[in-house]
C-alpha cells in the first residue's frame, strides 16, 4: 500500500513551470500504470498543451476558468466538480481566471521531471531508459 499527504511531500517530486506547479504523488516507477498529480494553473494564465504521448484526465478541485478544444474552438467551463478527459490526445488551451487546482492523471504514468516542450508535450519517457523514447 502506498501512502502519501500532499503536505509531506514538500518539494519532493515538484515541477515549476511557468504558468503551473505540479507536485506528482503517484508516479511510473510506483508500478500502478498511471501517475497522480496535484496541480496549481496560475490566475490569469493561458497554457497551451497536447498530449499527443499520454492521456490525461484533469478534475477541478478549487477555483475556475476554461478550456479551449483546439480542434473544435468548443469552450468548456472549469470549476470545482468538473472533469475533462483527453481521451484523443487534443490538443488545447486551459484558462485560469483564478488560481485553478486540479487533479491529473496521467497514462502512461510520468516519471516525474517532465515538462511541456515547444508543442505543448510531454516527452514520453521510459522507467528503464531513464529518456525519451524516439
Amino acid at each position: 500500500m502506498i501512502i502519501r499527504q500532499l503536505e509531506e511531500q514538500g518539494t519532493t517530486n515538484e515541477v515549476v513551470a511557468d504558468t503551473w506547479r505540479s507536485r506528482r504523488l503517484l508516479l511510473a516507477d510506483d508500478g500502478m500504470g498511471f501517475s497522480v498529480h496535484d496541480t496549481i494553473v496560475r490566475a490569469g494564465t493561458s497554457t497551451q498543451m497536447w498530449y499527443r504521448n499520454h492521456l490525461e484526465a484533469v478534475y477541478c478541485i478549487e477555483g475556475h476558468g476554461h478550456v479551449l478544444d483546439l480542434h473544435t474552438g468548443d469552450v468548456h467551463r472549469i470549476a470545482p466538480g468538473t472533469l475533462y478527459a483527453l481521451d484523443e490526445h487534443d490538443k488545447h488551451v486551459l484558462h485560469a481566471e483564478v488560481d485553478l487546482r486540479v487533479v491529473c492523471v496521467f497514462n502512461p504514468p510520468l516519471l516525474g521531471p517532465e515538462t511541456h516542450d515547444e508543442e505543448g508535450a510531454y516527452p514520453l519517457l521510459t522507467v528503464d531508459a531513464g529518456e525519451a523514447a524516439k
